[in-house]
C-alpha cells in the first residue's frame, strides 16, 4: 500500500496504518540513526522518538512532499539532537564512549590485520565530525540518498547539503590518509579496499 494512502488513514485515526508505517521505515530510520549516533541503545532511542514526534505532527504534514524525506529528515534531526547530548556529557564528565564495531564484509588475512586500527581510526574520525557533517555523509555514503533528499531531510539547502557532505569527506580522507596503502610499509592496495 501507498505511504499516502497509509498516512490518510493514520490521520483518520487509523493505528493498523500507523503501525504499518513503523514496520516499513524502522529498519531504515535504525540504519541512519545507528550511523549517526554510533550505538544500537541511542538509535534504538532516536528512532522511537522519531515515530512518536511523527505520529505528533501528522496532522501537519504537507502530504505534497515525500513521507519518507519528512520522516529522514525527523529522525536525522532527532539523532543528531541526541549525539549532540551526548557530547555534552562526554564533555562534562570526560567519559569514553566505546562504538560497537563496524560491520565488515568477508574481509582477507591481510585486512582482519588490519581492521583494528582502520577500525579506530574510522571511529575517531568520525567522532570528529560535526553532528550535521556526520547525518549528511551518512545519508549519502550509507544510505545512498540523493542531494535532493539529504538536503530535505535536513532542512538544508543544496548549497550546504553538498558542502556539509565535502567538508565531511575531507576530514575523513585527512584523518584516515595515515592508513592509505602509500603509507603502510608492505601493505597492498587490496588490503584496505
Amino acid at each position: 500500500m501507498d505511504d499516502a494512502i497509509l498516512v490518510g488513514r493514520a490521520r483518520a485515526g487509523d493505528a493498523e496504518a500507523f503501525r504499518e508505517l513503523v514496520e516499513r521505515y524502522s529498519a531504515p530510520l535504525f540504519r541512519l540513526a545507528w550511523r549517526i549516533v554510533g550505538d544500537e541503545p541511542t538509535a534504538e532511542d532516536a528512532v522511537q522518538e522519531s515515530f512518536l514526534r511523527a505520529y505528533r505532527s501528522l496532522a501537519r504534514f504537507d502530504e505534497r512532499a515525500r513521507f519518507a524525506t519528512w520522516l529522514y529528515r525527523i529522525a536525522a534531526n532527532t539523532a543528531i539532537e541526541m549525539l549532540r547530548k551526548r557530547r555534552q556529557l562526554k564533555l562534562e564528565r570526560s567519559d569514553d564512549g566505546v562504538l560497537p564495531p563496524l560491520p565488515s564484509t568477508a574481509p582477507g588475512p591481510d585486512r582482519q590485520a588490519l581492521s583494528g586500527e582502520v577500525e579506530r581510526a574510522v571511529r575517531g574520525a568520525l567522532d570528529d565530525l560535526s553532528p550535521l557533517e556526520r547525518a549528511a555523509f551518512v545519508l549519502r555514503h550509507f544510505e545512498e540518498r540523493s542531494i535532493a533528499e539529504i538536503c530535505g531531510a535536513l532542512g538544508l539547502r543544496e548549497s550546504a547539503g553538498k558542502q556539509a557532505i565535502f567538508r565531511a569527506v575531507k576530514k575523513l580522507r585527512r584523518a584516515l590518509e595515515p592508513l592509505t596503502p602509500a603509507r603502510l610499509p608492505g601493505a597492498s592496495r587490496e588490503v584496505l579496499l
